[in-house]
């Protein structure tokens, strides 16, 4: 499958119109739709990962490469909370990955009040939907 399809099928997938997807990632409808018939020289990053956005995928999707993810090293106080509130492996990764100001939790109560957090965000988008 070409760039071009793969754009084409994603956009299809999410129902939206080539001047939607246009609106949606800033790139011009006539070049998208070279891109789509692969009539245009390869995008630029940025291009990718601007229609990747819109899109609601990742920029190695649209190329159609995967992305083997990498296991994190798991802190120890991570590792309690997980066995305590007994996390899915799923759960633990995307926990792992966390950071801010380039730290993590310290505290098996932080890690609890940071999961039970995103539960509640992606409780609440899904209710909206």
């Amino acid at each position: 499958m070409t760039l071009g399809q793969r754009v084409r099928q994603r956009r299809d997938e999410k129902g939206l119109s080539l001047s939607a997807l246009a609106r949606a990632s800033k790139v011009s409808k006539g070049y998208l739709s070279q891109i789509e018939n692969d009539a245009a020289p390869r995008p630029s990053g940025d291009t990718l990962f601007k229609m990747a956005n819109a899109l609601g995928t990742t920029v190695a999707d649209l190329l159609g490469r995967e992305i083997e993810p990498t296991a994190r090293e798991i802190s120890p106080v991570l590792m309690d909370f997980a066995r305590e509130a007994n996390l899915p492996e799923a759960d633990i990764q995307m926990l792992a990955a966390i950071r801010y100001r380039g730290e993590q939790p310290h505290t098996m109560a932080d890690w609890r009040y940071l999961y039970e957090s995103i539960r509640r965000t992606i409780r609440g988008r899904e209710s909206d939907e």
